[in-house]
C-alpha cells in the first residue's frame, strides 16, 4: 500500500506514512498495514528497532474523518494500538510539521521520540466530541502532570516543539529536515546493542503499567465508539466539513 511504506535496513525497520495529499490523514485501511508492519517487525529476527516517520513538513493529521467512523478494540484502529503498545522491540518514533490526535497519543508509547522544530501538536478529541485514545488518559497525566494534561485535553489547543520537550513529550528537538536522519542514527545505535538486553530492558520498563494501559485502551475505546454516534460528535463532524465552527450551545 503507497499510503504506508516499509523499508528494512542494517536491522531497523523504517514504517513511514506517505498520504500527503491528505495531510497523511490515517484511514482503516492505513491502520491495518501500519498494525501488520508492527506485527512483522515482532517476529522478524532481522529488525531490532523501528523508527515511525512521514515526512518533513507532516507527521500524520490523525483520522481522516471520511473515512468513517471507529470500529471497537478489534478494528484497525485496535489492532493498531495492540500492536504498538505491544511491540518487544524498541520504537523511535520521528514527527514533523503536523502531528494531530494519535499522531500525537501514539507517540507516548514509542521509546524516543525526536521531533522537528516546526512541529505543530494538537489532541482535539475533545473539541470533536469524542474522547481520549491510545491510553492518552492515563499517559499524558502521568508524563505531565494532570493540570497540563487537563489543559491540553479539555482545550484541545495546539503546542509546539519546545513546549513538548519540556513536557517531557519528545527527547531532543532539531531542524525538520535533519530529524530523521538523526533517529536513524540513533536507531543504529541500539540495533548494534545486544538485542535480548534491550528486549529484557524495555520490558522491564514497561512491565508496571502494561496490564493499566491495556484495560484503559479498552475503556477508552469503548466511550470513544459510543460518543461518535452522538449528535455532540455530528456536529462536531459536521462543522468540520463545512469548514465552520461547532456550536455546541445547545447541548447539556
Amino acid at each position: 500500500m503507497d499510503d504506508v511504506l516499509t523499508e528494512i535496513c542494517d536491522r531497523v525497520l523504517t514504517i513511514r506514512v506517505n498520504r500527503p495529499d491528505k495531510r497523511n490523514a490515517l484511514t482503516r485501511a492505513m491502520y491495518s498495514c501500519l498494525a501488520e508492519a508492527l506485527e512483522r517487525a515482532e517476529t522478524d529476527a532481522s529488525v531490532r528497532v523501528v523508527v515511525l516517520t512521514g515526512s518533513a513538513d507532516c507527521f500524520t493529521a490523525g483520522n481522516d474523518l471520511s473515512d468513517g467512523m471507529i470500529e471497537g478494540p478489534d478494528g484497525p484502529h485496535g489492532r493498531f494500538m495492540r500492536a504498538l503498545t505491544e511491540c518487544s522491540k524498541p520504537i523511535i518514533a520521528a514527527p514533523c510539521g503536523i502531528a494531530v490526535g494519535i499522531g500525537v497519543t501514539m507517540l507516548l508509547h514509542c521509546d524516543l521520540v525526536y521531533c522537528g522544530s516546526h512541529t505543530n501538536f494538537r489532541i482535539p478529541f475533545v473539541p470533536l466530541a469524542v474522547c481520549p485514545e491510545c491510553a492518552s488518559s492515563y499517559l499524558l497525566p502521568r508524563l505531565v502532570g494532570h493540570h497540563r494534561a487537563s489543559e491540553i485535553l479539555f482545550t484541545g489547543e495546539a503546542f509546539d516543539a519546545t513546549t513538548a520537550l519540556k513536557l517531557g513529550i519528545v527527547n531532543g528537538v532539531f531542524p525538520n529536515d535533519q530529524v530523521e536522519e538523526i533517529a536513524k542514527a540513533k536507531a543504529a545505535l541500539i540495533a548494534a546493542q545486544p538485542p535480548a538486553s534491550v528486549r529484557t530492558t524495555k520490558m522491564l520498563m514497561k512491565r508496571s503499567i502494561a496490564e493499566d494501559v491495556r484495560e484503559v485502551i479498552k475503556v477508552e475505546i469503548e466511550h470513544l465508539v459510543r460518543l461518535q454516534h452522538g449528535a455532540e460528535a455530528k456536529e462536531a463532524v459536521d462543522a468540520f466539513k463545512e469548514k465552520r465552527r461547532a456550536d455546541f450551545s445547545r447541548f447539556s
